[in-house]
């Protein structure tokens, strides 16, 4: 799928801006276009390690929290942590278990079943819990539970802590201390916390409390980073510092559960960033919420036996394979459900299938979305009738606002812009399909349907250096509020393309020059390759270094591959006509048409003349639009029915649109 660039403006004051700050002009524009203006902010920005952390008693109700966590310690109460089964709930239930067992408290963890309790606080959990605690510390959740905090509480059986980042809404639960950022009446000045680092604030507090004259509490920071690339907050202030020291410490890691799950992802031995936290650590955990229990996520996190942790790994990974699978099928059931329709059209998706596992269709829909660029839900429809599913959007349609708008077809909902969740039943789906599509349609436009990737700025290929590169990595952590930085590089030839991988799934090819050659991989789009060995193209990559028997070489990551302004020819009468011949004679000679653009592109170039991927795409999409070219579903190909006569092309509204343009 071609992605429409985001370039940004140049800066006129690059210059003035990158004397003051004694830096490359390529990496002060790389601050510059992050809000970055001062010396000062370039040096908090660059430098987080150096930074002090906030002050967590400036978080409203933290001293009341620290206190009452301090007698609790000091009369052997039973403490329990109730958390959520994502990462940063597991993150934060591990982080705070381990720090009140250090302490030495009776501490244990309740995390709730995803499939038959669902998010959050539940009221036959807490009063089951209130017979056998005397304090319960919510990590990650809690600021909903209004209702349920009051009516577990009110006999005062049992204190209750709420940490939390969400949103709270107009009335806060009554417990004995809410800690949570986003509180109006909360002056703590960074906002941005996940879970895990509010429950962090909280250990550095009662730290505090108990050995006023040490340094703040620090222990644990990869469990603090991890939850925190999970969980997608902003990695800007003291985030920054968070993760940037977590995963220092990860490379040697004295956390038996962090060194296990490091090793069964095959990172041991090397130089941790954030994109292995999120695509690679986080993955496994969140597979046991998903498939099992997150207790097993948390079990691996506060274990201190090594061979322990080993075993919980491993299953981990497993589960892990299993839910890549399972999303797999998944997704494939929903793309042949999807075949029939002509997605050029739909405004939306709305996709439902029975036993669907509720716990992985929020991923198949990011993957629904990655692929058809739409808004997506997927529906898992229950034994009963009753449907759960999760969404997720594109730039443009607020999600929960769309869900609202269609909230007469759903029994609950919520969520936020780019996903949501909902329920409903299975009788409603038609009608909750139309509502949503008709939604989706009335508020974006054409160009909202087309992806887009933000480009800093154009630089070739053989422009790179090491040290350049390795300036830029200043930038890293990565993240949320801190993206990639990405470059371009226009009409640009690829050679020497391959594909790799075992299942050899995954393009590498060379760019530059032959003096300067750099290598280019874009994992999951082998299926390029005739395009990057023939045609002129537009490239956004992410540089890199790459480093083998000691040697570095520089790498260019392709985010995106389009064709050059030069092979983007939309196809006019004779080129139509001269391919409606080529797929006549595969036709013919074969009993079908390849169902691959690229193939038959690379068959007309070598039969004909040379034509892109993009001018064949368009002739294809034209002659269906025509019913002159049609889709054997089952064999995965094109046919041509019987001749019509003469192309009346005015009838294709893909040629009616180039004309009016």
């Amino acid at each position: 799928m071609y992605k429409k660039w985001n370039l940004y403006e140049p800066v006129p004051e690059l210059g003035t801006f990158a004397e003051s700050i004694g830096r490359d002009k390529t990496l002060a524009a790389l601050l510059w276009h992050r809000g970055i203006r001062t010396r000062e902010e370039a040096d908090v920005f660059l430098h987080p390690e150096k930074q002090p952390y906030v002050d967590p008693f400036l978080m409203r109700d933290m001293d009341k929290a620290a206190s009452r966590i301090e007698k609790a310690l000091r009369d052997g109460e039973k403490i329990t942590v109730y958390g959520d089964y994502d990462v940063d709930g597991m993150t934060a239930t591990s982080l705070l278990v381990r720090a009140l067992r250090l302490w030495g408290a009776n501490a244990d963890f309740y995390i709730p079943d995803r499939m038959t309790e669902g998010y959050g606080l539940n009221r036959r959990a807490l009063e089951e819990l209130a017979g056998k605690t005397d304090l319960l510390i919510t990590v990650d959740c809690g600021i909903a539970s209004v209702d349920d905090v009051a009516a577990v509480t009110e006999n005062g059986s049992l204190d209750i802590i709420i940490t939390d980042h969400h949103l709270p809404g107009k009335t806060l639960p009554p417990a004995l201390a809410v800690l949570n950022p986003h509180r109006a009446d909360c002056p703590y000045p960074f906002k941005d916390l996940c879970g895990v680092g509010v429950a962090f604030k909280l250990c550095q507090a009662v730290g505090k409390k108990l050995h006023p004259k040490a340094e703040l509490f620090h222990e644990d920071l990869e469990l603090v980073a991890l939850g925190t690339v999970a969980d997608l907050v902003p990695l800007r202030g003291e985030n920054r510092r968070i993760v940037k020291e977590g995963m220092a410490r990860m490379e040697s890691s004295n956390l038996a559960g962090v060194a296990a799950l490091i090793e069964v992802a095959g990172l041991t031995n090397k130089k941790i960033n954030a994109g292995h936290l999120g695509f690679l650590l986080a993955p496994r955990l969140n597979a046991a919420g998903r498939i099992e229990s997150a207790r097993t996520g948390v079990a691996l996190l506060t274990s201190t036996d090594r061979e322990k942790a080993a075993k919980l790994a491993e299953e981990l990974d497993m589960l892990n394979s299993e839910r890549r699978e399972i999303e797999h099928a998944i997704c494939e059931q929903a793309e042949k459900e999807l075949e029939p329709l002509d997605m050029a059209e739909e405004k939306a998706i709305v996709i439902a299938g029975r036993g669907w596992n509720p716990g992985v269709i929020g991923i198949a829909a990011s993957r629904l979305v990655d692929k058809f660029y739409k808004p997506t839900i997927v529906l898992s429809i229950g034994e009963d009738g009753s449907c759960r599913g999760s969404c997720r959007s594109i730039e443009g349609l607020n999600m929960y606002e769309a869900l609202t708008a269609c909230q007469d077809h759903l029994t609950q909902f919520g969520g936020h812009a780019m996903a949501a969740g909902l329920s409903l039943r299975e009788k409603d789906i038609p009608a909750f399909r139309e509502a949503f599509a008709a939604y989706a349609g009335a508020h974006l436009t054409e160009e909202d349907y087309e992806p887009k990737v933000s480009v800093e700025f154009e630089m070739m290929p053989e422009e790179l250096t090491l040290d350049l590169v390795e300036e830029l990595s200043l930038l890293e952590p990565y993240g949320m509020g801190n993206p990639k930085p990405y470059l371009g590089c226009r009409n640009v030839r690829g050679r020497e393309a391959a594909a790799i991988g075992r299942d050899h799934n995954h393009l590498r090819f060379k760019l530059g020059t032959q003096e300067n050659p750099v290598t280019g991989l874009m994992w999951n789009h082998a299926e390029l390759l005739p395009s990057v060995n023939s045609e002129a193209l537009d490239i956004v990559y992410a540089p890199a270094v790459n480093e083998w028997n000691g040697q570095k070489s520089l790498q260019c990551m392709v985010e995106s591959l389009s064709p050059a302004s030069s092979e983007r020819i939309f196809p006019e009468r004779e080129l139509l006509r001269d391919v409606y011949r080529f797929l006549f004679a595969c036709q013919k000679q074969q009993g079908k048409i390849p169902f691959d653009t690229m193939t038959l592109a690379d068959g007309f170039s070598r039969a004909f003349h040379h034509i892109s991927a993009y001018t064949m795409g368009a002739a294809l999409r034209i002659f269906q639009e025509l019913g002159i070219l049609r889709e054997n579903i089952s064999e995965s190909s094109y046919y041509l029915p019987p001749a019509h006569g003469k192309m009346e092309l005015e009838a294709s509204p893909t040629f009616r649109r180039h004309k009016v343009i």
